[in-house]
């Protein structure tokens, strides 16, 4: 029975576009008289609504607004959802547009939640014509093409979305695309024999903006006749008549112009169609004024102020309307939400207790079974592993001792051969002073004053570089004792490059020292830009001794396997990016394994033979440079070389 009364009242609202619209009222009124407070009563309201809601919007909402009452308090969500669309239609043509959008959420969420096609089809559908209403055309266009695949078999949705779709092109002035969809709403038309006059209309109204004036007249009076034809659809009435004193007035047919506007402004009720009413009181205004009717264009002027007056001042009323309606629908729904969340919380709660009792019973049940086993295990356990730990920890410091001290020795190599080189001047300079002592005590004997101070001058020259060479010395020494001594932990500013380029050449010289035939092309490009940070200078050099070892240990395997035809090469650039500063040191060694790059961060894992590597040197340098706040990356390819990244910040 219920879905045989929705069929009846959904084929009398398609007979809105029928000559026979009245018969239908006056049926559905009667029907409604005998109607008890049931979902017959709502459906012969909501038909009653929307076959007055183009033409006499406050009938429609004396309709409307019942019949959402009645369909909140039998439950009847359908009925809920399409009164709610019909009272946006009419906020939106009273231009009450937060009023309508409120509402028409309110319907759109409605239809979602329930996931029903037929309410998205009736929602969506209301979304476009209000949205459309108060000139968000984009939005309207959403809701547009959320209708095609459900109204695809529909063909009087379906007419209805692409004049829609037609209706938006034309108000975001794409007039080629708008002539588009309207002709298929038209062809779609002629499907259904439902004789809708709109597409005609904004085919008028396409054409006017084009210039095209002769079928834009046609198209404006088969779209009033249509509306006429369809007991008075006023709307599109008086829309068609202010279109056809447009054309008029802009083919300078003044009279003719007055006659479709006064006529339009004789239908258009300010309150139930106040943009139609604006709109034809300005029309008038501006003839008048062209013609210097002084008079008449005064009172034009002065309707068309005190109705821009009253709507504006209509707005705040509204806006406080709208505050209210909003406020209880969002109570409403919280209360509604608040109802069924703790319905679903007790149920859940209840469920989850009982799994929770009954998971408790089983696990108690097998702990207490287990407890004293597992008790005197774990006793035993703890034992054993507080012991391991213990030696761990031991065997630990004695590895990253050992670890310190290979470095060390690898630094001394280094060092030894960088402190004989000023050592053999001091040697040289003193044994010719010793000579020029000789020779001045010589001249000296002889009275030759001026050789003398000539021998005296010389070695007082040679004495600088003594001095020179032995603080030379003094200051390898000291950075010898520095890196060999355990680290403070305290923080220098320290000059990166210089630290570097210190650390390498000690690396080299200590290569050297194991294989005086080890050459290797060093290639270094410090940028200048890079200023002091603050770092443990011992530790850091640690790690960049360390990664210079392996890039000349690697290099030197290399050259035993390819033999002359291979040249050792090594780069070490620094770069300031941003807050960073990166230190890269690259070779074109072998490279690494793809298969073990993952892991050669890892403490105790060498590529190295046994005996020649702990395995803790890059495990070390990555803790290192992380307490650092830096980070360290490798990038290789095996057979040509590898790249080491350092980067460090600056603060």
């Amino acid at each position: 029975m219920k879905k045989l009364c929705w069929l009846v009242c959904f084929a009398l609202i398609a007979l809105n576009g029928s000559a026979q619209n009245y018969h239908v009222i006056d049926s559905l009124s009667r029907l409604l008289a005998a109607d008890q407070e049931d979902t017959n009563k709502v459906r012969h309201s909501m038909a009653i609504a929307d076959a007055y809601v183009w033409s006499y919007p406050d009938s429609a909402f004396i309709y409307a607004q019942p019949s959402l009452q009645l369909a909140r308090k039998l439950g009847d969500e359908l009925g809920e959802i399409y009164n709610l669309g019909t009272l946006g239609y009419i906020f939106s043509m009273r231009r009450n547009d937060s009023l309508a959008l409120a509402t028409i959420f309110k319907s759109i969420h409605m239809a979602e939640k329930a996931n029903d096609p037929r309410s998205r089809l009736y929602s969506y559908s209301d979304a476009a014509v209000v949205y459309y209403n108060i000139g968000e055309y984009r939005e309207s266009l959403k809701y547009c093409n959320k209708l095609l695949p459900i109204s695809s078999s529909d063909l009087v949705k379906l007419e209805f979305t692409y004049t829609y779709i037609g209706k938006c092109y034309y108000g975001l002035n794409e007039l080629d695309s708008s002539i588009h969809y309207l002709q298929l709403a038209k062809e779609k038309d002629e499907g259904v024999k439902f004789n809708w006059n709109a597409p005609d209309l904004f085919l008028g109204h396409v054409y006017r903006k084009k210039g095209n004036y002769s079928l834009s007249l046609n198209y404006y009076r088969t779209s009033v006749n249509a509306a006429l034809y369809q007991d008075y659809i006023l709307k599109d009435v008086i829309e068609g008549y202010i279109g056809m004193a447009k054309v008029f007035k802009e083919t300078n047919l003044t009279d003719s112009s007055l006659w479709y506007a006064k006529k339009a402004i004789s239908l258009a009720d300010p309150h139930s169609f106040p943009s139609e009413n604006l709109d034809a009181c300005i029309l008038l205004k501006d003839i008048y004024t062209s013609g210097h009717q002084i008079d008449s264009a005064f009172k034009y002027l002065e309707l068309t102020l005190s109705l821009k007056d009253s709507v504006f001042s209509q707005e705040k009323n509204r806006a406080a309307q709208n505050l209210i309606f909003t406020e209880q629908q969002r109570q409403q729904d919280i209360e509604a939400d608040k109802l069924q969340y703790k319905n679903s919380i007790k149920i859940y709660a209840l469920l989850g207790g009982l799994a929770v009792l009954l998971l408790l019973a089983v696990l108690l049940l097998r702990n207490n079974r287990q407890k004293q086993k597992a008790n005197h295990l774990l006793q035993q356990q703890k034992v054993k592993v507080e012991s391991t730990l213990q030696e761990l920890k031991s065997t630990q410091a004695q590895l990253i001792q050992s670890e310190k001290m290979a470095s060390l020795g690898e630094l001394t190599a280094g060092i030894a051969h960088e402190i004989q080189n000023p050592l053999n001047f001091v040697n040289n300079f003193s044994e010719v002073n010793t000579e020029l002592i000789a020779e001045m005590k010589e001249e000296i004997n002889k009275g030759n004053i001026e050789e003398v101070k000539a021998i005296a001058n010389d070695i007082e020259d040679n004495e600088q570089k003594i001095l020179h060479h032995g603080k030379r010395a003094d200051s390898i020494v000291k950075g010898m004792l520095q890196h060999s001594r355990v680290s403070t932990g305290q923080k220098e500013m320290i000059d990166i490059n210089a630290l570097a380029d210190e650390y390498l050449r000690l690396s080299y010289h200590g290569m050297r020292a194991k294989d005086k035939s080890f050459n290797v092309v060093i290639k270094t490009d410090f940028d200048s830009n890079v200023e002091k940070i603050n770092l443990v200078p011992q530790d850091i050099g640690r790690v960049l001794l360390n990664l210079f070892n392996n890039a000349f240990y690697s290099m030197m395997q290399k050259k035993i396997e390819a033999g002359d035809s291979y040249e050792p090469a090594v780069w070490v650039t620094t770069k300031k990016v941003d807050s960073k500063i990166e230190i890269h040191v690259k070779d074109n060694g072998p490279g690494i394994p793809e298969k073990v790059v993952d892991k050669i961060f890892q403490p105790f894992f060498t590529t190295k033979p046994t005996g020649q590597g702990t395995g803790l040197g890059l495990s070390l340098s990555y803790d290192t440079i992380k307490a650092h706040g830096g980070k360290i990356r490798v990038e290789t390819k095996e057979g040509e070389g590898a790249e080491f990244v350092i980067l460090l910040p600056t603060k």
